[in-house]
């Protein structure tokens, strides 16, 4: 394995999220290499059901901000009480919507908002034994913004991934003056230089929900 290699994966793995922003300005430049690499996601059929919208100007971000956090804090309540299997996981959930209310209290301040749409169009098929289920059509569509974070770790710039902004769709869309009825929100992605460093995300190891040949045949 090639050292190239390596840093690919050691930068894939610490494409976490960012909710904290650098006051430092993201040039339009950066976005559209970020952008550029998106837009070589693969999708099903090559259809590149993808549109963007970025927001730069500080007016329409607010907007947009504000939605975002009445999305989120109304999100947030609606959830159950949760239990912890020990302390340390109790800290880490904590520390987790602690950042994600700072997101949602500030997204309007981020250096840049990139909006991801995705077309409402039929979907799928069918034959003479009947519906043929293909997956969704967000499946062609994420691939785009996991390769647009990935570019932005590339070059040192933060993002998070959202999607919390869905609950005030119509009115987003109204906004920004897409057709609401040829277009949904996919994701909400802020972009900015980072108050911190990057790192390595807790996750579940991947032997853990890993299956070899057969569902329960796990290697640990």
């Amino acid at each position: 394995m090639s050292d190239h290699q390596i840093d690919t994966i050691d930068m894939i793995k610490t494409t976490r999220a960012i909710r904290r922003f650098a006051d430092q300005p993201v040039t339009d430049a950066d976005v559209e290499r970020c952008l550029q690499a998106a837009q070589q996601a693969p999708s099903g059929g090559n259809v590149q059901p993808q549109q963007y919208v970025v927001l730069t100007e500080p007016a329409m971000k607010k907007a947009i901000g504000e939605w975002y956090r009445k999305a989120y804090h109304r999100y947030e309540a609606s959830l159950p009480t949760r239990e912890f299997p020990d302390p340390a996981a109790r800290t880490s959930w904590e520390r987790t919507t602690e950042a994600s209310r700072h997101l949602a209290d500030h997204i309007g301040e981020a250096p840049v908002i990139v909006l991801f749409l995705q077309p409402i169009i039929p979907w799928g098929s069918c034959d003479a034994e009947g519906t043929l289920d293909i997956g969704r059509l967000d499946a062609s569509v994420y691939p785009a913004v996991q390769n647009f974070c990935v570019a932005a770790r590339s070059i040192g710039l933060g993002t998070a991934l959202t999607t919390v902004i869905r609950v005030y769709t119509a009115e987003v869309l109204e906004l920004l003056g897409v057709p609401a009825d040829r277009f949904e929100i996919a994701a909400l992605v802020p972009v900015g230089y980072p108050r911190g460093n990057f790192g390595v995300a807790p996750r579940k190891p991947a032997a853990a929900v890993t299956h070899w040949n057969a569902w329960s045949n796990k290697r640990r």
